[in-house]
């Protein structure tokens, strides 16, 4: 199921636009990085990963990385986004056509422990990679993954749109926004007339093989997987859930859109779930326990907690003119995936195999959605 590399786009062309291109990966030993770099394997990309090693224990990257000597196209390099001279010596030797940078601190709560770090990873790694582009004689455009949360939010509800004010109050929040600026930045003074660079702004990503600290579903599973109920810091927060392949979907399908109709696409897309799939994060606790392990089940963390939005959601309205692009999962079958994942890892099934399948399956609801 897995070897047909052809992507049918969201507007139901039937391409191979990304067999045999060269593309730059920051950030493939993530969740979500892991993710990109199997689906863009199995469209027959000759990719080139560059980011930290994985963490210790269980990472969906381990899962997915071709063996060695296994004649696989990743090129894995494990180095720091903040090593310009790294980044400038990987991008060189990669040559690639297409860059997608998903390397990032992405957590709250870590950026609120270490904020100098998240700066310098958000904002100044990301000015080590575009620098690193300017030399770049093939490149047909760059995407950078920053975060829904890069709009100014005063908990008004409403969804967010692309032209909306940034902002940001923590230091994960603000280090997004602020990479936006400098990608604007970069844009209007070296590549006016180059490659166009493109910003995506996706929701809270769930799906199996995330076991990072501080993220909702691994903090399910932990818990689900001791007895014991679920601690939360702000039960009734409003997140735009969405199912990892949907953003990459959007991201795949924005990539095809710069090279092939530069002057129509736009320069910063947001990819979100259905309005529906709006939901606090008590009912995703309550939903995802009922399907992983029979049983719901959470309590208020009483201990005092940094601040965060209580409502954050995005509109796609942009993303569905410009790119034909929609969300194809609803929120329950996002937590039914996600809960088919960990459960069938915890049975010792062959999980690349099983994240192979699943990426097959939403690549056929593309197909039938268009």
């Amino acid at each position: 199921m897995g070897g047909n590399s052809v992507l049918k786009s969201p507007r139901g062309a039937v391409t191979d636009f990304w067999r045999g291109r060269r593309v730059l990966l920051t950030g493939h030993t993530g969740f979500k990085g892991a993710w990109m770099s199997l689906w863009l394997d199995e469209l027959g990309a000759d990719v080139t990963g560059y980011a930290l090693a994985p963490v210790a224990g269980p990472n969906m990257w381990d899962i997915v990385a071709p063996p060695t000597g296994s004649g696989g196209k990743l090129r894995s390099v494990i180095a720091d986004i903040r090593d310009a001279r790294r980044v400038d010596e990987t991008v060189a030797r990669a040559d690639p056509q297409i860059v997608i940078h998903m390397a990032a601190q992405a957590l709250v709560r870590e950026s609120y422990r270490d904020p100098l770090g998240t700066y310098a990873t958000n904002v100044m790694g990301t000015a080590a990679l575009l620098q690193a582009c300017r030399s770049l004689r093939q490149l047909e455009c760059v995407i950078v993954v920053t975060s829904d949360k890069v709009y100014e939010n005063h908990g008004e509800g409403r969804a967010f749109e692309e032209n909306d004010r940034l902002g940001g109050h923590d230091p994960y929040s603000n280090s997004k926004a602020c990479a936006e600026l400098l990608i604007s930045s970069f844009r209007d003074s070296f590549f006016a007339q180059a490659p166009p660079i493109a910003t995506a702004r996706a929701g809270n990503v769930i799906g199996g093989g995330d076991w990072s600290e501080d993220r909702l579903i691994p903090d399910c599973v932990r818990a689900l997987r001791s007895g014991q109920p679920v601690n939360l810091r702000y039960p009734d927060a409003i997140r735009p859930w969405q199912h990892v392949l949907e953003p990459l979907s959007g991201y795949l399908a924005l990539a095809e859109a710069l090279v092939t109709a530069p002057q129509n696409t736009l320069r910063a897309v947001n990819f979100g779930p259905d309005p529906a799939s709006f939901c606090t994060v008590h009912e995703v606790v309550e939903a995802f326990g009922a399907r992983f392990a029979g049983r719901p089940g959470w309590v208020r963390d009483p201990a005092p907690q940094p601040p965060e939005a209580q409502a954050l959601t995005l509109s796609s309205a942009l993303a569905l003119h410009s790119l034909g692009w929609r969300p194809r999962l609803d929120i329950g079958e996002s937590l039914s995936w996600t809960a088919d994942w960990y459960l069938a890892h915890s049975t010792g099934e062959n999980m690349l195999a099983f994240s192979k399948v699943q990426i097959a399956r939403y690549r056929e609801l593309m197909e039938q959605c268009t």
